[in-house]
């Protein structure tokens, strides 16, 4: 029986020389997989997958609301990832956090997903909102003056959503939470994350869930290496996803 299947070919780090070639070896092989469950994008490549978030109608409709680019519908599996831990912390009785939510599209689905402004939780975020080339981060294409504003504006109408506008970790001395059951860390960045971590890890509820989007990349392989070294010191070690992601239960 055929699946349905899910072609988005955003692929990262591919020469554009090479660029054409690879699309149609990929669309080669999708189409010798009789069996469906396709997917390929974001630098994934799988098939006779049943692809259970196709079928997940408050996320999927809340992907296809808040993706408003190639590359952020390709992300959806990653996204299908943080809709998974983010129920799992809706057991828990703590907040929910983000660093470096950028245009804030990953939060947005999940409060879409999950409800959120009916929750009795806060969901944090975090960001910079802008770069300039002393940053150890790379820049991104929508970083500028605007984008604070922007990000406020897209959650105008779920009110226990803060954003909060600095460099982490130091702006989470100023505004965290004091318990934690859903995190989410993408600062590209191996010193924030692991500054993060000093700060907000022992916050995390037993059972929280920990979601490191960089940690399975291999170009930011320093973040996986420095956080393993510290989740080894404490007795934890992270599945690094075919996504790309690292999952950690606390």
């Amino acid at each position: 029986m055929a699946a349905p299947n899910y072609t988005i070919g955003i692929f990262f780090g591919i020469d554009p020389a090479e660029k054409d070639q690879f699309g149609a070896g990929l669309q080669q092989a999708a189409e010798a997989a009789k069996m469906g469950g396709v997917f390929y994008g974001d630098n994934l490549f799988t098939f006779g997958r049943n692809l259970s978030f196709l079928d997940d109608t408050p996320f999927f409709e809340a992907v296809r609301r808040h993706s408003e680019t190639r590359v952020e519908k390709a992300l959806i599996w990653r996204h299908a990832v943080l809709a998974w831990a983010a129920r799992q912390g809706l057991r828990l009785d703590g907040d929910f956090v983000e660093c470096a939510c950028y245009k804030g599209t990953s939060a947005r689905i999940l409060c879409d997903t999950l409800d959120f402004g009916k929750r009795d939780k806060t969901y944090w975020l975090y960001d910079l909102f802008e770069h300039d080339e002393s940053m150890a981060h790379h820049a991104m294409p929508e970083h500028g003056d605007g984008l604070y504003e922007q990000v406020k504006a897209r959650f105008a109408d779920t009110p226990n959503v803060r954003i909060t506008r600095g460099a982490v970790p130091a702006v989470l001395h100023e505004a965290a939470p004091e318990k934690i059951a859903f995190m989410h860390l993408d600062l590209n960045n191996a010193d924030a994350e692991i500054g993060a971590l000093e700060l907000l890890f022992d916050r995390m509820l037993p059972g929280a869930m920990l979601v490191l989007d960089d940690y399975g990349w291999l170009n930011y392989r320093a973040q996986k290496l420095a956080e393993d070294a510290w989740f080894a010191k404490r007795g934890y070690h992270v599945l690094e996803l075919p996504t790309g992601q690292g999952l950690l239960i606390k």
